[in-house]
């Protein structure tokens, strides 16, 4: 192609390119076609080529006081076989006279050779001014390069676009970002999607250019910031890989096209030498979150190299605030503590993760960088402490999503789950999902987080819809081969026989309450007994099979579930439940004559001990009883930093005995001489309760928004219901929370109502807490009802 090319008239362009391109539809004798690196090469050729003739024509000269620039895909020598033409006609002001003239004859040819132009005509300070004004366009000039005509120009222009973003983008930062957001929530995530926009979803082309334009500012190391050893093969692999499948798309699909079908991946994987479009949904899946990873880390270290107002003005270090044992918040992030030993901590890895969801903070890459190299695998089963920090972990909801997301990227998350592998990236086979596999099975336990009050069992909702998938990509029927896999892996996560049996039928019936309302009369008492049959009668399971049901769907795509599919399904549980027996309440062991005797001795004793778990231990409180004396044994542990798991209220004669299974929320447990000091001073009013749980919600509640990023833990409403027909025992279903039991003990009991017996119990990020009452006088209807209301209203706002 060094000859000058007679491609002048617009319908030679077209025919070069379409012989380029060697589309069927465009190149009708099927010749060889290049490669897609090589064929953006000759395009970029072509155009230049073409552009330079089109200039001679037109009068631009070098040094003539006029210059043409490209911008956008021409720039970056990244033309694809349907690109538009981003061009700048740079002109001195000195020959208005000539300036429309010469871009008549630039342009003309262009569009009737039917190619997309995007155009301007500016001097050098018009371009500038743009670019002030136009964040689009001051990123768009940020990769200009000179085509023909007056290069000290061109030169000009490119320099000062430069010195300008660079001065302005810290203070632009902020809105670079929320241009950023807008466009993901329009176009989505790249990984994962069925369907991706690879050029403008969140890990697409776009954002390398992003991080790109900020290492334009020095603020990142743009392209290095996920070297070749990174996970991937790194950034600039990562980009080039989605380049060649947007140049394929391009050829495949025609113009304006930047979603990837079904329909067209495996024509595009077969261009690219890939098995088919499985391969291809793997490598862009895998190639997005290497970018997705990179832009998380861009963007932080942006705003870390942004000066701040306030402190870190004046050159004081940021507080290093506890967050989980062994894990801290510096400087925005979640960072190992400085005496943690990930080497000999086989579950600082969950906590770490947890931690991050609960806050709505990242977690920094040196950290995950150190659990990948030194966090030992978790040979045999696992402990409890551990299997709680996973619980805690999937019941933040959508905030687990990053955490799991780094984890994965980091080898960690398969570590845990070796059978993540064969999920990992994997594309559903029917058109109505909308994720891959593996981000199914976490935006289900995504949405089944805001329904864990709605079951006994929220442990279990959140380990079933995790695992209720697992057995696809294997062959066969994924709900048989899945039961298998959960049940060896509820094994190995140490839950109870029972437990495991009905994680391992969750995954089996699954879909049943799906196909059984597409299919039946859920009002049909053969279609409940039909149900209630298959599942063996089982109340528990159902509960979670009809949960399961709705966050399933959700997490299918849009428009999956409806308030009519919920009508359905509510309808069907509630119709099956009342052909399965209801299990009693039952009521805590007795204490020995030796444990009466023990806490019998002072007026108020307090005892702690070790459990046979990591971090955990057994708190005994033993003092005259009182109304109001469970709220104050629970508040004082609350603002003690220690976090109820378990509750056993027991009540001897005229003393109160009552055992907290605990867990700090950071390093050990404070001596039991503070605690029982703290009881006496609540209990003699020296200490103000409800002033340190308020102090201490505060503390730990966190930040609505940080650095325009918003917290995205959602806590799931609180359920209160009587359990029977009677008024005597209560369960209280809600998200846990610091002072949560001392909330609710102390609306029962300033409603009358005496506490004859309690078992609080926390399941993942859930409390299920049953309370045994007595009531001073008996309740109507009407007190019944405000009882209910004020625990649920104390629940949602403790």
């Amino acid at each position: 192609m060094s000859a000058e090319p007679t491609i002048n008239p617009a319908a030679d362009l077209t025919r070069a390119r379409a012989a380029l391109v060697g589309n069927p539809r465009l190149a009708p004798d099927k010749r060889p076609v290049p490669d897609a690196a090589a064929l953006r090469r000759a395009l970029g050729d072509l155009f230049e080529l073409w552009l330079a003739g089109a200039a001679g024509r037109a009068g631009l000269t070098d040094g003539g006081g006029f210059a043409l620039v490209a911008v956008g895909g021409l720039a970056r020598g990244e033309m694809l076989p349907f690109s538009d033409l981003d061009l700048v006609l740079l002109h001195d002001g000195d020959q208005p006279d000539r300036v429309q003239k010469i871009a008549d004859q630039l342009w003309y040819p262009i569009w009737d050779a039917s190619i997309g132009l995007d155009h301007s005509v500016r001097t050098v300070p018009e371009a500038l001014r743009v670019a002030q004004e136009d964040l689009s366009a001051a990123l768009g000039l940020l990769d200009a390069r000179h085509i023909v005509g007056d290069e000290d120009l061109s030169d000009l222009l490119i320099g000062e676009i430069r010195r300008q973003w660079r001065k302005e983008a810290p203070r632009r930062l902020p809105q670079l970002i929320e241009h950023a957001e807008v466009r993901w929530s329009r176009a989505g995530e790249v990984a994962h999607r069925s369907e991706p926009d690879v050029k403008n979803g969140r890990g697409g082309l776009r954002d390398v250019q992003l991080l790109n334009a900020l290492a334009l500012a020095h603020l990142t190391d743009g392209l290095r910031l996920a070297g070749d050893d990174a996970p991937g093969g790194g950034l600039g692999i990562a980009y080039r890989r989605l380049l060649d499948v947007r140049t394929e798309l391009h050829r495949v699909a025609g113009r304006g096209r930047e979603q990837l079908r079904a329909q067209d991946a495996d024509e595009i994987a077969a261009a690219m030498h890939l098995g088919d479009r499985f391969a291809l949904s793997r490598l862009i899946s895998d190639e997005a979150r290497t970018i997705s990873y990179a832009v998380d880390v861009g963007l932080r270290t942006a705003r870390g190299a942004v000066p701040r107002r306030g402190l870190s003005v004046r050159g004081l270090l940021p507080v290093r605030r506890p967050l989980d044992e062994g894990v801290v918040e510096h400087a925005g992030e979640v960072v190992l503590a400085r005496d943690a030993l990930p080497s000999q901590d086989a579950g600082l890895v969950l906590r770490v993760a947890a931690a991050a969801a609960r806050n709505g903070l990242p977690i920094s890459s040196s950290t995950l960088h150190r659990l990948a190299d030194y966090s030992p695998e978790i040979r045999g089963t696992w402990p409890g402490t551990v299997r709680d920090s996973l619980l805690d972990l999937l019941a933040a909801g959508k905030a687990m999503l990053g955490p799991v997301e780094a984890l994965d990227r980091m080898g960690l998350w398969g570590r845990l789950f070796p059978e993540w592998d064969f999920v990992r990236d994997l594309p559903p086979r029917d058109a109505i999902h909308a994720w891959t596999v593996d981000r199914h099975l976490l935006e289900a336990v995504a949405h089944a987080a805001p329904l864990t009050t709605q079951v006994s069992r929220p442990d279990l909702l959140l380990l079933s819809a995790l695992l209720h998938d697992i057995g696809k990509g294997r062959g066969g029927d994924h709900s048989e081969v899945g039961a298998r896999m959960a049940r060896v892996i509820g094994q190995r996560l140490g839950l109870w026989p029972g437990d495991v049996d009905i994680v391992a039928d969750v995954v089996t019936h699954h879909l049943l309450l799906a196909q059984t309302i597409a299919r039946r009369d859920v009002d049909d008492p053969a279609t409940a007994e039909r149900v209630a049959s298959a599942i063996g009668g089982n109340p528990v399971l159902l509960e979670i099979l009809g949960a399961l049901a709705q966050a399933d769907a959700l997490a299918t795509g849009p428009g999956v579930w409806s308030d009519w599919k919920q009508t359905l399904t509510t309808r069907l549980v509630g119709n099956t439940a009342k052909m399965i027996a209801g299990q009693e309440v039952v009521e805590p062991e007795p204490l020995s004559a030796a444990e009466i005797a023990r806490f019998s001795g002072d007026e108020v004793v307090v005892e702690i001990a070790p459990t046979d778990q990591l971090h955990r231990f057994e708190v005994t409180m033993s003092a005259p009883d009182s109304p109001g004396l469970l709220a104050r044994m629970a508040g004082v542990l609350a603002f003690s930093d220690l976090r109820v798991l378990r509750a056993t209220v027991r009540s001897v004669g005229e003393r109160a005995i009552n055992t907290f299974t605990v867990a700090p929320f950071y390093g050990d447990p404070p001596e039991a001489g503070l605690l029982r000091q703290r009881l006496v001073g609540v209990r003699s009013g020296s200490v103000d309760l409800e002033a340190r749980l308020a102090s201490m919600r505060v503390s730990t509640t966190p930040a609505a928004s940080r650095d325009g990023v918003p917290a995205q833990a959602v806590p799931a409403p609180p359920v209160v219901r009587w359990v029977d027909d009677s008024v005597a025992t209560m369960e209280v279903r809600a998200t846990d929370r610091p002072g949560l039991l001392s909330t609710v003990a102390s609306v029962v009991e300033r409603n009358g109502g005496s506490i004859r017996w309690a078992s609080a119990t926390t399941l993942g990020g859930t409390v299920v807490d049953t309370f045994a009452l007595t009531w001073e006088s008996t309740l109507d209807d009407r007190r019944r009802r405000l009882v209910l209301e004020q625990v649920r209203g104390a629940c949602a706002s403790a």
